[in-house]
């Protein structure tokens, strides 16, 4: 099986994909905890992990907690896994996995994405380097499961949209401050400003502080991305809309232009990229 590690700023997502050639789960077999649907058990994906992103996390740590998490379902990493793909956004996390893998599973062949990995999908960025490694490979995602064009919107620590042509080449993108760094800017800078939950208000105008709140942050950030999609398809015309990241699944419903949500699209992505490599081996 494939173990595919998202790492972004705030959180670490680890997922299982079942490989060509593994013994296992049938079509009704049981997925690991919080699967949204059938559609990527479909896909291959058995279990998957949302954990907290710690940057001062050692190999030996990350080893540990991996094959903790393994564990907990009845299974080892050295007898489980055929092959380990990493997307990390935090250099020093990128380092210690690494390690990881070079000290404790040599055996597993290992692929991180970054400068010099293959893709499979051209890149029309002035210098295809700076582009972060987690926005290529929900390109790649995206443009493997629904085609092109389409635009990809990242409800992480940043706001990102990546957009695919009907070619599937990455032509670039826009980036905004994430839903939830824009409220920590919020109640830091505005002292009779609270914390509060983010569900949906009773009205779009709010009837206290609270529902303000709410209003100005989900139909606010859902605005926001409606607007990017019209400007990015006056460009290259009609589009389908993707959003992923950990807030997707909370702002998707507010958007009129979004008409697809992935919340493990970085995890089929490195999928993706992992078998890509595997064919050129």
């Amino acid at each position: 099986m494939l173990v595919s590690i998202d790492v972004g700023n705030t959180e670490t997502v680890i997922g299982l994909y079942r490989q060509d050639g593994d013994l296992a789960h049938d079509a009704d077999a049981a997925v690991g905890y919080g699967l949204a649907s059938s559609k990527e058990a479909e896909r291959g994906l058995t279990h998957h992990w949302r954990l907290s992103t710690v940057p001062t996390r050692t190999p030996d740590e990350h080893a540990v907690l991996l094959a903790q998490l393994l564990d907990l379902e009845g299974m080892e990493l050295d007898a489980t896994a055929s092959g380990i793909a990493i997307c990390s956004s935090v250099p020093s996390v990128t380092t210690s996995l690494r390690r990881m893998a070079d000290r404790w599973f040599r055996d597993i062949p290992c692929l991180v994405v970054g400068p010099g990995v293959k893709t499979g999908m051209a890149v029309r960025y002035d210098n295809p380097k700076e582009v972060g490694a987690d926005r290529i490979t929900d390109a790649v995602a995206a443009f493997d499961l629904y085609g092109g064009p389409t635009i990809v919107v990242d409800l992480g620590t940043a706001t990102t949209i990546e957009v695919v042509s009907a070619e599937g080449e990455y032509l670039g993108g826009a980036i905004a401050p994430g839903v939830a760094i824009s409220m920590e800017a919020l109640y830091s800078h505005a002292a009779a400003l609270r914390s509060v939950e983010l569900v949906e208000p009773r009205t779009v105008i709010g009837r206290s502080t609270a529902e303000s709140i709410q209003s100005g942050v989900l139909y606010g950030s859902a605005a926001m991305i409606d607007g990017m999609c019209k400007r990015v398809k006056q460009e290259i015309g009609e589009a389908t809309v993707i959003a992923t990241g950990g807030l997707s699944t909370l702002i998707a419903p507010f958007s009129e232009a979004i008409s697809h949500v992935e919340p493990w699209l970085t995890l089929h992505g490195l999928r993706c990229i992992y078998e890509y490599n595997e064919g050129e081996r």
